[in-house]
């Protein structure tokens, strides 16, 4: 055995680690936004969970980079991804309170095989026979899942399969950034931009906090989305992709016990068989995507 043998397990182990702990948190994140959506306005809750975020990034990596934490040579690109990124964040905190948090997970998860898809339609990419049937059955597993028409949720449990497609989008256009910009300085626009578009809504739907546990409630949201992307960057530093992609579907287990210890919600038969689908064909698609193309591909952010 060498002497760089170990280290570099080690470093997988921890990147596992992170990317498994960063689930957890996300997972977290948006059990706490169902919780907190019954009580003050959505966009409310989207504040706070970008402007913990960015202040959190810029309080701890300014004095550690300096000003090149500001330095990017794609300023435009950096301001859509923060745009697409919020999008996916109004239409993220909109359905978690419209469905339970297990099968929003799940649905979000398709996000790979929307990926592919738009690289053929759109960057005129070719992929083989069996990615299409990939493709085919993790969107066949997310309409057993949203069953539109024939659920409580009914045709609004769609809006998931609208931010899957712009969340697409926004790991396409993330895959591009990544390759010559530096990954905290994406995560430090994303975040501003995030906050800043948050802020000119927010008076319009400022409402007075009940009480101090809702306020803890919205502090957690921004801890947990800011402490999740501080562990993504760390994971994918530390192992690659390929390697990380199968724990990322660990969010689902653990959005299906936050959704039954604080909301009693086990999902039926057909949900659960849903759910395996987009289980297996998205872990992968994902995985032969990161080790042809080297997408990214992330847990669903909110």
């Amino acid at each position: 055995m060498t002497a760089g043998q170990p280290t570099s397990r080690t470093s997988t182990l921890v990147g596992i680690g992170a990317i498994v702990t960063a689930t957890a948190c996300f997972a977290m994140l948006d059990t706490t936004v169902k919780v907190v959506g019954a009580a003050i306005p959505v966009l409310m809750a989207l504040w706070f969970r970008y402007a913990i975020q960015a202040v959190l990034v810029t309080a701890v990596m300014l004095p550690l980079k300096g000003r090149s934490l500001l330095r990017t040579a794609h300023p435009r690109y950096q301001l859509l991804r923060g745009c697409l990124l919020l999008a996916v964040s109004v239409l993220s905190f909109t359905s978690v309170q419209l469905m339970p948090v297990g099968e929003f997970t799940a649905i979000v998860m398709i996000t790979p095989l929307a990926v592919t898809l738009l690289a053929v339609l759109w960057l005129g990419e070719r992929i083989e026979p069996r990615r299409w049937l990939l493709v085919f059955g993790g969107f066949a597993g997310a309409l057993m899942v949203v069953r539109p028409g024939g659920g409580v949720v009914g045709w609004a449990s769609l809006l998931p399969l609208l931010m899957v497609f712009i969340y697409a989008w926004f790991q396409i256009l993330t895959s591009r950034l990544t390759q010559t910009e530096d990954p905290w300085t994406v995560h430090f626009y994303t975040g501003w931009v995030g906050a800043l578009g948050a802020s000119a809504v927010l008076p319009f739907a400022w409402t007075t906090i009940p009480d101090i546990a809702t306020f803890l409630q919205l502090m957690f949201i921004g801890l947990m989305g800011a402490i999740g992307h501080f562990l993504l960057i760390l994971a994918y530093a530390r192992a690659p992709a390929s390697t990380l992609t199968p724990y990322l579907y660990g969010q689902i287990a653990f959005a299906m016990l936050c959704g039954w210890v604080v909301f009693g919600h086990v999902p039926g038969t057909l949900e659960l068989a849903g759910i395996a689908l987009i289980v297996g064909c998205g872990a992968s698609a994902s995985v032969w995507a990161s080790r042809e193309r080297h997408l990214p591909v992330d847990p669903p952010e909110a």
